[in-house]
């Protein structure tokens, strides 16, 4: 079965945070599959769905986002043979602009202390996985305290946006593969010019 897994921290004080878009994606796709709850299972809330005619395993690790691995690695080897291929990460990503949606097929973690987690407890870095932006548009002094964040009203509907169109990536990876959901989601990061 593909084990879908979205990073986040558990807890009301971090649902409406940046840090936690991974866990809003899985309850978009949850959404979309017309599941109704998730339970709980090794260090995670999962949901088994049917999403676009595939069963998949929705993902919620509950161990906090410094230690995603130690929920992943245990339902991978249940859910999904142990098989890096029956795995898709998603995450927060503070080096894309907030909006921008990025599918890998591997890599390193890029600083996220979630998907480090996960690649030092699988012992590879050899997963697919779909990042979100969440680069701040101007200066912060903390980068921490930002994506621990609540997000303001005003971003809400673009993340909404964002959101679909992260589902409808997922989606692409599970019916057409990796390659063809980079080709038709990956959008090149603009520099801003000082002009």
């Amino acid at each position: 079965m593909m084990l879908i897994v979205g990073l986040g921290n558990p807890g009301g004080e971090y649902e409406e945070t940046r840090h936690n878009f991974g866990f809003m994606l899985i309850e978009r796709l949850l959404a979309r599959a017309g599941g109704r709850r998730f339970r709980d299972a090794t260090g995670a809330k999962v949901a088994e769905v049917t999403l676009v005619g595939k069963r998949v395993l929705l993902v919620k690790p509950q161990t906090y986002m410094n230690l995603s691995g130690d929920a992943v690695k245990p339902l991978l080897a249940r859910y999904g043979d142990g098989d890096l291929s029956n795995l898709i990460v998603a995450s927060d990503d503070v080096a894309l602009p907030f909006g921008m949606i990025r599918v890998r097929a591997g890599g390193s973690a890029g600083g996220q202390k979630g998907l480090k987690s996960v690649i030092e407890r699988l012992g590879s870095d050899r997963f697919t996985r779909l990042r979100l932006g969440v680069k701040p548009d101007h200066p912060v002094g903390d980068l921490a305290s930002f994506v621990l964040a609540v997000i303001p009203k005003r971003d809400r509907a673009r993340l909404d946006e964002t959101l679909d169109r992260a589902a409808d990536a997922i989606e692409v990876i599970l019916t057409e593969g990796v390659e063809r959901a980079q080709a038709r989601f990956n959008e090149r990061v603009k520099e801003v010019s000082d002009e």
